[in-house]
C-alpha cells in the first residue's frame, strides 16, 4: 500500500524523465528506483558515520542539526533536501502534519522534546527508550521533509543512544514488525507506550 501525496503545483512533486513516475526528480538523473535506493543508504550510511564521530556525549540536539543533518545526506541527489515540504502527505488514511503547520510544530519540537529528552548521558535504559520513543513520534508525526524521515528519525534515535553510552541500535525488530510500528505512530497520537515497548526491544537487541 503506498504512500499518497498531494505534490500538485510544487516542485517537490516532480518526477524524473524516463523514470514512469518512480524516482523524485534528482541531481543525478537517475531513473531507476533501486539505483536510487542505493546512492540513498549509501550516503546515509557516510552522514551516519560522520554524525557518530561529531556528536558528543553533552550536545543537547536542535532542529537546526536535523535539518543540517538531511541537507548534508541529500544535498547533492535534491534541490530540497534540508528545506521543510511544502506538499502534504500520508500514509494510506493516516495524514502527517499539514504542510503549512510544520514551522511552528517543528519550533515545539526543539523546544518541547529535544530540549527536554537530549541530551541523554546518564540515562538509564527505562528513561533512555521513553525518551527516543517520544522524539520519534513527534518527529515522524510532522514527517517535515519530503523524503527521508524515518531514516532520519533513526539517525535521531542512534545519537541518543550513544549519548547514553549504548551501542550504535539495531533496527532489524522494527523492520520485521512494520504493521506494529505504524500503529505505534498512529498511537503516538495519544499514547507513547506502544512505541516504548518497540523501542525498548530494540534495545535489547542492540546490545
Amino acid at each position: 500500500m503506498a504512500d499518497r501525496y498531494d505534490v500538485a503545483n510544487s516542485s517537490e512533486g516532480r518526477y524524473q524523465p524516463g523514470s514512469d513516475n518512480r524516482v523524485l526528480a534528482n541531481k543525478l538523473g537517475i531513473t531507476d528506483p533501486s539505483d536510487m535506493d542505493d546512492v540513498e543508504l549509501e550516503l546515509l550510511d557516510q552522514l551516519t558515520d560522520a554524525v557518530i564521530n561529531e556528536v558528543t556525549f553533552d550536545k543537547r540536539l536542535t532542529v537546526a542539526d536535523v535539518y543540517e543533518w538531511h541537507r548534508r545526506w541529500l544535498g547533492n541527489v535534491y534541490e530540497w533536501a534540508g528545506k521543510e515540504r511544502s506538499v502534504n502527505m500520508g500514509k494510506d488514511a493516516f495524514q502527517f502534519a499539514a504542510a503549512g503547520q510544520i514551522p511552528r510544530l517543528m519550533d515545539v519540537f526543539d523546544s518541547k522534546f529535544l530540549a527536554i529528552y537530549t541530551p541523554c548521558a546518564g540515562m538509564a535504559d527505562e528513561p533512555l527508550v521513553e525518551a527516543i520513543a517520544v522524539v520519534h513520534i513527534e518527529f515522524v508525526l510532522v514527517h517535515p521533509f519530503r523524503e527521508g524521515n524515518g531514516r532520519l528519525s533513526r539517525l535521531i534515535a542512534i545519537v541518543m543512544a550513544l549519548q547514553a553510552g549504548k551501542p550504535v541500535l539495531d533496527f532489524s525488530y522494527l523492520d520485521n514488525n512494520k504493521s506494529r510500528y505504524f500503529s505505534a505512530i498512529q498511537a503516538g497520537l495519544a499514547d507513547y507506550k506502544p512505541m516504548t515497548d518497540l523501542f525498548r526491544q530494540v534495545l535489547r537487541d542492540s546490545g
